[in-house]
């Protein structure tokens, strides 16, 4: 299961943008990869198992590698966090811990 085009509307900003006139192989974008990555965390699977209709499994994880180390993910999930809140459907004080994974399960709110 992908990302709706709604649900992306929401998260391309947030994420880095892909390299322009950048040297080697071709950037895979960002939608695609991050799809991958929310495949491996909704299934629990290794990532040498994403399936072949993802980016290769190496591509996919070092963009989570990166984009976990810069703090992108974790603006992605304080921003649907905050959003949800100011929607009213989520507190976060009673939160103890906003784990990944869920962003997928969270933007069906938005």
């Amino acid at each position: 299961m992908e990302l709706s085009d709604k649900e992306w509307e929401i998260i391309e900003p947030l994420l880095p943008e892909v390299p322009s006139g950048k040297q080697g192989r071709p950037w895979r974008g960002n939608r695609e990869v991050l799809d991958a990555i929310l495949w491996v965390l909704r299934t629990g699977a290794p990532w040498q198992d994403l399936p072949e209709k993802y980016p290769s499994y190496q591509t996919c994880h070092r963009r989570f590698q990166q984009w976990s180390s810069d703090g992108t993910l974790e603006k992605v999930q304080m921003a649907l966090t905050e959003m949800l809140e100011k929607r009213k459907k989520i507190n976060v004080s009673e939160l103890g811990f906003v784990l990944l994974a869920c962003i997928r399960m969270s933007l069906k709110y938005l």
